[in-house]
């Protein structure tokens, strides 16, 4: 009886409560403007701080007939204000509010909105437009489709101090591309922004400071720009450094040394400058202490990897600032003590988001440890590091696993910890793991980390070779993605040098001479130069100088084998080997690539002609055989009936 009710009461229930909010609706008709007026009201008091309601009224189509009140030129300004305040409150709900309000045009019918007098209507339609913005869901080129918006925020900025709150927002949300750089900073927002840095108001101070932060992030010529601007009289690089002084919020520090960070990265300038290494480095350092607030923990350490991650004095500096490695430590045992927290909903978020420190510990420790060897031994002795690597590359959070696998990478560069401590854990299991399914930017780190593994002093290569890689790695250098084929070759590679016979032998197969002929041809110069090596490492047996002599006969193969001394000295290293048919394949190799050249021709048709005096033309035949087998070309064929007609060379034909 119970499963019998069950479904007549939810829809009773629903009803009732659908029935309370229609009301609410049914009040924006009414035909007295003065009624609708409170209508609006009454629903703006109804809907704060209520999900359900908002969700009921969306559905009962209350933002379409708030839309249209608001855009009519009859209402009342009073009753279009409160409309864009009802409005912005929706939008405060759930995503699929969001979804509703945009999918009702509300972003058009808002910017429309900025075109009146009103301030206090423009300021409601600035607001609501801040928060549909904030929305990770909000299509952020609608901001950009019609040309005059931004030219007229431009302007409303002056008007008051909460226009210039809530523009500096919608700006920083809506900045996403260097595309968008580059349209706000045509339009003068640096001139029109800079001064409001020395804004009475703390919230118009912190807007343009975040602005400023996502206009300058990997962007140069707005960096530049930001370097050699004043306000007041003082340097825009001057004013960050004074925000970032002890006695400012905290928001406002760690901002500001994000401003410095993003313009240093850019180029504005040098790594040695003070306001870096004196300033910005401690400033983000201090946001990593652990008596901070987990996003600022996050926060802190991500901006400064990102500011270390290229200059090793910079690394070096922060490995010995404020304890910084064993600092960082404290990231993997967060919250480090229930009882100290008193806050039941904070450490509730906290527990849900303690990835995300994961996270920025593992690329701190990544971008420290990239040069230094030093560094490394240290991060390496930290607490547990090995283990907590190894349970970052099998974690649910796709971001954890790739700053896991970055970090394993940084520390995969130091010869003694391939050879100790990567041995000891067998990090190469976890990696192999990683690399048979994961996203591209993962597998790209992944393969990068195995090439280190796979170098001929690492313990790790044998059982690495004995898990399948060479399939795998052969399939990777048939990827759509340039980093994958170089990653996937480069491994080869160092998988071939000084291996043994069947290893090349094994490598030769899998890869396919069809394939070696595309690498060749790869419009990435990486992929050719790690191609080239791989043929560098594979020349010690005969199918290999069949698979050279072969590619040697294609005109951009032969110029590439050319370039490459390494090749070419194994060539002729060959050609004097006591094996004859060595010596056969190493002179097929010197005839492809003097094919049709007006120089070296002398040289080899000494080679060729010594060469026909000792050898027996049985083992010729064998060799050219072979080598069509191999390479499927037919200027073998040439070599040999030349061998027997008694030419001394293909170029006298």
């Amino acid at each position: 009886m119970a499963c019998l009710l069950e479904a007549p009461l939810r829809i009773s229930v629903l009803s009732e409560v659908t029935a309370s909010s229609r009301h609410y609706v049914d009040r924006l008709f009414d035909p007295d403007p003065h009624k609708v007026l409170q209508g609006v009201i009454d629903m703006k008091n109804a809907v704060i701080g209520n999900n359900k309601q908002k969700a009921n009224l969306i559905v009962l189509g209350a933002v379409p007939r708030l839309l249209y009140l608001l855009q009519q030129e009859c209402s009342t300004s009073e009753l279009r204000t409160e409309c864009a305040v009802v409005l912005g409150s929706l939008a405060m709900g759930t995503e699929n509010n969001i979804k509703s309000l945009v999918d009702c045009h509300i972003i058009p019918a808002l910017l429309q909105g900025l075109l009146s007098q009103d301030l206090k209507f423009i300021e409601a339609c600035l607001r609501c437009l801040r928060t549909v913005f904030i929305s990770p869901i909000t299509p952020v080129q609608l901001l950009y489709t019609d040309a005059a918006v931004i030219p007229h925020l431009m302007c409303l900025l002056s008007r008051s101090q909460r226009t210039q709150e809530y523009i500096c927002q919608i700006f920083s949300h809506c900045c996403k591309t260097s595309e968008h750089q580059t349209i706000l900073y045509n339009h003068g927002a640096i001139q029109n922004i800079a001064h409001l840095l020395n804004s009475s108001s703390y919230k118009v101070q912190m807007q343009a400071l975040k602005f400023f932060s996502v206009l300058a992030y990997e962007n140069p010529q707005v960096s530049i720009t930001l370097a050699n601007v004043l306000v007041d009289g003082e340097l825009l690089s001057q004013v960050f450094v004074r925000m970032m002084q002890r006695d400012k919020s905290i928001e406002m520090q760690l901002t500001a040394a994000k401003c410095l960070t993003y313009m240093c990265r850019a180029g504005a300038f040098r790594t040695t400058f003070n306001c870096i290494v004196l300033k910005t480095l401690p400033c983000l350092v201090r946001m990593c202490n652990k008596d901070r607030l987990l996003e600022e923990r996050v926060e802190g350490a991500e901006t400064l990897a990102y500011l270390i991650e290229l200059d090793v004095e910079l690394q070096r500096t922060a490995s010995i600032t404020d304890h910084l490695i064993a600092m960082l430590a404290d990231y993997f045992k967060y919250p480090s003590s229930v009882s100290a927290i008193t806050d039941i909903k904070r450490l509730d978020h906290d527990l849900k988001h303690a990835h995300e420190l994961r996270q920025a510990a593992f690329k701190l420790y990544a971008s420290l440890g990239a040069n230094d060897e030093d560094i490394r031994k240290k991060i390496i002795e930290a607490e547990n590091m090995m283990d907590r690597i190894v349970s970052g590359l099998s974690e649910s959070s796709i971001k954890v696993r790739l700053a896991a696998v970055r970090c394993l990478h940084s520390l995969s560069r130091s010869v003694q910890q391939l050879r100790t401590s990567f041995q000891d854990h067998a990090v190469w299991k976890p990696l192999m793991k990683l690399l048979q399914n994961a996203p591209e930017e993962v597998l790209v780190m992944a393969s990068s980390t195995l090439c280190n593994l796979l170098l001929e002093f690492s313990p790790s290569k044998e059982p690495i070779l004995e898990s399948g890689a060479i399939e795998l790695l052969c399939n990777l250098t048939q990827s759509e993605s340039p980093a994958l084929r170089v990653n996937g070759i480069w491994a080869l590679m160092n998988m071939a040098f000084q291996a043994e016979q069947k290893t090349k032998m094994d490598i030769l197969r899998a890869l396919s001479t069809e394939q070696l002929f595309r690498l060749l041809s790869d419009p990435d110069v990486n992929v050719l130069m790690k191609t080239l090596g791989l043929l560098r490492n594979l020349l010690s047996t005969r199918p290999t100088l069949c698979i050279l002599a072969n590619i040697a006969d294609g005109t951009t193969a032969k110029d590439l084998i050319m370039m490459n001394d390494d090749i070419l000295q194994k060539v002729k290293y060959y050609m004097g080997h006591s094996n004859v048919k060595l010596q056969i394949a190493a002179t097929f190799c010197i005839s492809n690539l003097i094919w049709n050249e007006e120089e070296g021709q002398r040289d080899a048709t000494f080679s060729i002609h010594s060469l026909q005096d000792n050898q027996t033309r049985h083992e010729l035949g064998e060799f050219c055989e072979l080598s069509l087998t191999v390479g499927g070309r037919n200027s073998c064929l040439l070599l040999l009936i030349g061998t027997f007609t008694g030419q001394k060379t293909l170029t006298e034909r």
